[in-house]
């Protein structure tokens, strides 16, 4: 339980730091209407980077709590002590040790640490979805305006 409360600290600790860098615009923000298609891919790298930064710390997490809990289900030495005289009083004696374990904390830590990250990825997104609005703005206004010109440079020339 100690290693998974250890990897939920670490996953904390990066959550944070994306979370700063997200807030100061480290990376994680650009002006896409002025930016070249260099910046733009950039932009991307860093933001792919980040999210897969926390899915990474998330699957160590789970990865380890899993480890831990499968570990607590092993019985320990005086359980198979105790079971090589009465079978049924080593199996009583872990699972009252597995029923009396609470995992409330680090279960409560996870979820909690997978809800930051799905609103990060949302904050995510949205941007990326208000970006596009614009982009699309911003492009049909160009096509028109170079329709116009070409327009009225048909004009003239008849």
């Amino acid at each position: 339980m100690a290693e998974a409360q250890t990897k939920i600290a670490e996953l904390t600790g990066r959550i944070e730091t994306a979370r700063a860098k997200l807030k100061i615009g480290d990376g994680a923000m650009i002006d896409i209407e002025n930016a070249s298609l260099d910046d733009v891919h950039a932009h991307t790298d860093v933001m792919h980077e980040n999210i897969i930064e926390l899915l990474l710390g998330l699957d160590d997490v789970i990865s380890s709590f899993s480890k831990n809990f499968d570990e607590m289900c092993n019985k320990t030495g005086r359980e198979n002590f105790v079971g090589n005289f009465v079978r049924e009083k080593s199996d009583s004696m872990c699972q009252k040790r597995v029923r009396s374990t609470s995992i409330d904390d680090t279960l409560q830590d996870l979820i909690l640490k997978s809800g930051v990250i799905v609103r990060l990825l949302t904050g995510q997104l949205e941007m990326l979805e208000d970006q596009k609005v614009k982009i699309e703005g911003n492009r049909t206004e160009t096509l028109d305006e170079r329709e116009a010109v070409v327009q009225k440079a048909i004009a003239r020339n008849f």
